[in-house]
Formats: C-alpha cells, structure tokens, sequence
C-alpha cells in the first residue's frame, strides 16, 4: 500500500530521528550516515513528495523502471540515484547512464561490463561491492570466500570508484554477525561506506557501522 503523498515528509522525519538517535547510541555523528530513500514500485509523484521533504538520494532495484521515473527530474532537481538491485551485464551501459552509485557490482563479468560502460559514457559513477554474507544460492553478491580477491581486483580497476560494500543479511536470522563482518572487512581494505540495513533493521545496521541504510516500507509504505 502506498504511503499517502502527505504522510512521507513525516515517515521521513521519523526516520531521520531514529537514525539520528542510532548512532549517537553508538557513539557517533548522525551526519554520518546517508539515508537512501528506497522508491522501487512507488510512482513518480512519491519520489516528488519525498523531494519537497528535502530528500536528496534514492534508490532502485530495476534499470526499466529507474529509467521510467528519474531522468525527466533531473533538470529541475538535485539527488542522487543509487542502484540496489542486481544488474545483468547487458543492462550495464543503461545503468551508467542513470545511476550515481551501483551498489551490486559483484562478479568479474559485470566488472568488466561496467568499465567499458563507464569508458563509452564518460559518466563518473561510485560503486559499491555486494557480498553475499549469508552464502544464499538464490541471491547476489560475491561469496564471503571469494570477496578479498574481488575487493582488491576492483580496487585495481575502478580506483578510487570504488567506494564500498553493500550486503543484504539472510531473512529471519540476527543480522548483528552479518553487519560487524561488512564492516570490518571494508575497513580492512580501506573503504569508507558499508551499505546495510533496511525498515525492519537499519538501527542495528548503524550501531554496527552503516554509512548508508537503504529505507523503503517505512517512508513510501508497504508494496
């Protein structure tokens, strides 16, 4: 159910004060954590909504669907667009055309895709790596295994474009082992964002160490 178009500048405040509350809980500046205001399957007027309420980055899932809602804003507005859901390497180019952020780089193919994409297009675009932390078959991300090799691989292609890791913990288990794990390993090669947690868990994503949290139900309403 979508939110009513006046009930987001609200959900978002709310929002805003729990993440402000979770990290200084943590001991941190609640500056530091970026809120991406999650718009899959919500209408254009929604994202326009959260816009007059001052929210400046969002996220998608789907390439189509981004390419339906963002471009004709961008003229009139300033945001950021982050995209969150897995991409295939033959939707690579349109994603750098749209995207500020890709938040699933997470296979060598796609590596690939993206770097030419990026060349062709001339477009500077941060990426994020996904690791699979949970080892779930029926999602994406890089496996916990194979994730260092991946990291300093992209380290070397990408440069400083690479901003960070992305992870989505398995459904029903305490998110905490999964969070602390992303955290640490993006510190241990140096990169500053870790992207975690959603509605249901991005308190404990910040006490564990987000710099971006990725806000959907709690803001647009359920889909």
């Amino acid at each position: 159910m979508n939110a009513p178009e006046s009930d987001i500048a609200a959900n978002l405040r709310a929002v805003r004060e729990k993440i402000a509350n979770a990290a200084i809980r943590a001991g941190r500046a609640p500056e530091d954590v970026t809120l991406v205001a999650v718009s899959k399957t919500k209408p254009v007027e929604a994202v326009l909504a959260a816009l007059a309420a001052g929210q400046t980055v969002f996220g998608e899932n789907r390439v189509q669907e981004a390419a339906e809602k963002f471009p004709g804003l961008r003229g009139s507005h300033a945001f950021d667009l982050h995209l969150i859901g897995g991409l295939q390497t033959n939707k690579a180019r349109d994603a750098v055309r749209l995207a500020d952020v890709i938040e699933t780089l997470d296979r060598p193919r796609l590596a690939d895709a993206l770097a030419a994409a990026v060349e062709k297009e001339g477009r500077r675009v941060s990426f994020l790596i996904e690791v699979n932390t949970g080892g779930e078959s029926q999602k994406s991300g890089v496996l916990k295994d194979d994730a260092d090799a991946f990291i300093a691989d992209c380290k070397g292609r990408f440069g400083t474009a690479l901003k960070g890791l992305m992870c989505i913990p398995p459904h029903g288990e305490d998110p905490r082992p999964h969070f602390t794990w992303l955290a640490d390993r993006a510190a241990r090669h140096g990169l500053g964002v870790v992207s975690m947690g959603m509605s249901a868990d991005y308190e404990i994503a910040i006490e564990c160490g987000a710099t971006l949290v990725r806000v959907g139900t709690a803001i647009f309403g359920g889909r």
